[in-house]
């Protein structure tokens, strides 16, 4: 089974997603990334499917999962990339991905995490006083 590698880049992991994704290859990423976070404390993670063609209505759910398990682990996650094919079959399949935030490339979404760990941070200085 072919593997989607995890960068990380400070507290940061990028993923980016070369191939067409296959259903035992999406749950993979979802296990893998998971350890990642736990293992390394991430607070941001970045999703590349720029190369992605083809969406399916499981790969829209697993992007939605790999999103809510990184926030209950306390990781912020943007997906980047998004062709727009892929989101009108994502509309179309009535997938809006809620809490997935998104970005239209790398560098937006670095700005994403960015805002995101402001306001976590400020949220951290309100909640000590």
């Amino acid at each position: 089974m072919q593997r989607i590698p995890i960068l990380q880049i400070g507290r940061r992991l990028l993923v980016t997603i070369q191939v067409d994704l296959l259903d035992q290859t999406a749950l993979a990423l979802q296990e893998d990334l998971s350890n990642k976070i736990e293992r390394t404390g991430a607070t941001g993670v970045l999703i590349d499917i720029s190369a992605l063609e083809i969406v399916d209505s499981f790969i829209g759910r697993m992007l939605a999962h790999i999103s809510s398990i990184a926030s209950v682990l306390g990781a912020t996650t943007v997906v980047v990339g998004m062709q727009p094919a892929v989101a009108i079959t994502l509309v179309e399949l009535g997938m809006s991905l809620d809490g997935v935030r998104t970005a239209l490339n790398v560098e937006r979404g670095m700005a994403v995490l960015d805002q995101a760990n402001e306001e976590l941070s400020h949220d951290d200085d309100h909640d000590g006083q």
